[in-house]
């Protein structure tokens, strides 16, 4: 490290050394996907460094930290650029990454190319692996989940994943990406990006940043997972195990869409909110957490009409369709807007 910029240097010895290496990119100009690349990290670990960077060094933002990496001498004028930096992303990722997408009809790409993965079992013996990538399957899973309760005649498992072997793989020669034991088959670790763990990674990373204080932070990054969705999860797939994974992953996205709008009515970007939140309810007029945040958005949104009408259609389609009444936190919500209660976080006294 050069010797000027003693004062910098001195407060760049309080980081870790992955930190240091973090900061160091960002100073390059990479961005957080790059440096995950060149670091071999997570995005959402990325995002964690960098945010104990700013903590550490009292910075205000990334611009501050990039002014940083260059007042410490951690980057040199003239030798910190990108084309510096990415030499070792090169060398750390493999030439032709194998992508795997199961949020949205089941996907593979090799180096940019689509991949054939055959008809629809093919493919959902592929997607049980992708989903269950940290632990071996065995055929009887595999038979269970794809073909319930009409396992097929002849050893069809064995065949489909020969068949995915040679399309996955870089070439011919290489290592497979599916493994097998006596226990059954798994994805080789690390040789796929699914992108189901990368929403996960994300979610992480917005929790992280909600716990921070980084309100903003937390909404761009729950955008960024939930753009991951391109439509319905393994849409269709067949058996038992997909059908599962569709309720779950859609319950999932729906999860994160709330948790990101809940957070940009506390920033109080409450329009905003209420254009989502309505496109929403009309998609899942039964969704009594959707209509409680869209009956609170409109209501910061200075449309308390509209909020309680939101209230009694709920109300009657829950007892038209389901036979039931409101929910604790639909009534809540109704009494707190009536009554001109704190409406700015979902509503918890009984």
């Amino acid at each position: 490290m050069p010797t000027t910029a003693i004062h910098g240097r001195s407060t760049v010895t309080h980081l870790t050394c992955q930190e240091r290496e973090v900061l160091r990119a960002v100073g390059c100009g990479l961005t957080d996907q790059e440096i995950a690349r060149v670091l071999a990290l997570s995005e959402g670990a990325v995002t964690g460094h960098l945010r104990g960077v700013l903590a550490r060094l009292g910075l205000r933002d990334r611009a501050a930290a990039i002014v940083h990496a260059f007042d410490s001498g951690l980057v040199v004028p003239g030798q910190g650029s990108r084309a510096a930096a990415l030499p070792a992303q090169r060398a750390t990722v493999r030439e032709h990454p194998l992508r795997i997408s199961v949020l949205g009809p089941l996907r593979a790409w090799r180096g940019g190319r689509q991949l054939d993965l055959g008809h629809l079992r093919q493919q959902a013996v592929l997607a049980r692996l992708a989903l269950c990538r940290d632990r071996t399957v065995s055929k009887d899973e595999l038979l269970d989940g794809i073909w319930g309760l009409e396992p097929p005649l002849t050893k069809v498992v064995p065949v489909y994943v020969y068949r995915l072997r040679k399309v996955l793989q870089m070439e011919k020669g290489t290592d497979s990406v599916i493994g097998h034991d006596r226990c059954g088959y798994r994805l080789v670790p690390g040789a796929a990006e699914v992108d189901v763990a990368r929403m996960e990674e994300l979610a992480t990373a917005a929790g992280a940043a909600v716990r921070a204080g980084a309100t903003a932070e937390a909404v761009r990054i729950c955008a960024q997972a939930l753009d991951l969705f391109r439509g319905e999860p393994l849409a269709g797939l067949p058996g038992p195990f997909a059908e599962l994974e569709r309720l779950r992953l859609t319950e999932r996205r729906i999860g994160l869409t709330l948790r990101k709008l809940d957070l940009q009515l506390a920033l109080g970007r409450h329009s905003e909110a209420v254009f989502e939140l309505s496109a929403l309810a009309a998609a899942r007029p039964l969704d009594e957490p959707v209509g409680a945040m869209l009956m609170r958005a409109l209501c910061l949104s200075g449309r308390q009409a509209d909020a309680l009408g939101v209230f009694e259609r709920t109300r009657r389609r829950l007892a038209d369709e389901l036979g039931v009444a409101p929910s604790r936190l639909l009534r809540r919500t109704h009494r707190a807007i009536l009554h001109g209660g704190d409406i700015t976080a979902p509503p918890t006294a009984p």
